[in-house]
């Protein structure tokens, strides 16, 4: 697949790092949820992205929405516990975060799923991670987004303000406590000319 990155244009492409996580900072939400937010957790995300669009065995879903069946507008790419994830970067990503959270969060993460936003049409709706354990205990979701910025909105279940969070290339969310159960998230379409990007999302066993 290509799919070019208006970032990579302006220079060399930097070596993809890691960067400590130590200046991870937490915004409590509210209804015991949280997340933490580190910007440019990844140097040199151009490089990882563009090797996850030409590597990762994208495919399209379709899903029943109410009473007829509609494409899932993004592309998609799961790896369970025993799969190889796509770059080793990524196998590293994950075990930072899971040493990092191992006191809090009490397990490792196991899986990625990967999402590919191919444009601004491309969006998730509102949700929470509740396919399993999230729907009635408390977990933890790190994201890391590559590629061409976009927002992430979050809201209380039942209604209340939205907090808004940018997501650029590098960055890391990590959405926590209760979170999933009591707060929704999305990623919303937009009319604005926006690039592509991926989603990573790392999650523990059991949680979806």
């Amino acid at each position: 697949m290509t799919m070019g990155l208006q970032g990579s244009l302006f220079g060399e492409t930097e070596e993809a790092a890691l960067r400590p996580l130590s200046a991870l900072r937490r915004t409590p939400l509210g209804d015991g949820a949280w997340i933490d937010v580190l910007p440019d957790w990844l140097a040199g995300a151009d490089t990882l992205f563009e090797h996850l669009v030409e590597h990762v065995p994208w495919h399209a879903e379709r899903r029943r929405m109410y009473d007829r069946v509609v494409d899932v507008p993004r592309l998609l790419c799961f790896y369970g516990e025993a799969d190889e994830l796509p770059d080793p970067l990524l196998t590293e990503a994950r075990s930072a975060l899971s040493e990092h959270y191992a006191d809090e969060l009490g397990e490792p993460f196991r899986t990625a799923g990967l999402c590919l936003y191919r444009d601004g049409r491309d969006s998730v709706a509102w949700h929470g991670d509740t396919i399993g354990r999230g729907s009635t205990e408390d977990t933890m979701v790190a994201i890391l987004s590559v590629g061409a910025p976009r927002s992430l909105l979050l809201r209380p279940r039942g209604g209340g303000q939205t907090v808004r969070q940018a997501l650029g290339p590098g960055d890391l969310i990590v959405m926590g406590g209760s979170c999933q159960r009591t707060w929704e998230h999305a990623i919303p379409k937009t009319g604005k000319p926006v690039g592509p990007r991926i989603s990573i999302q790392f999650r523990p066993r059991g949680v979806r």
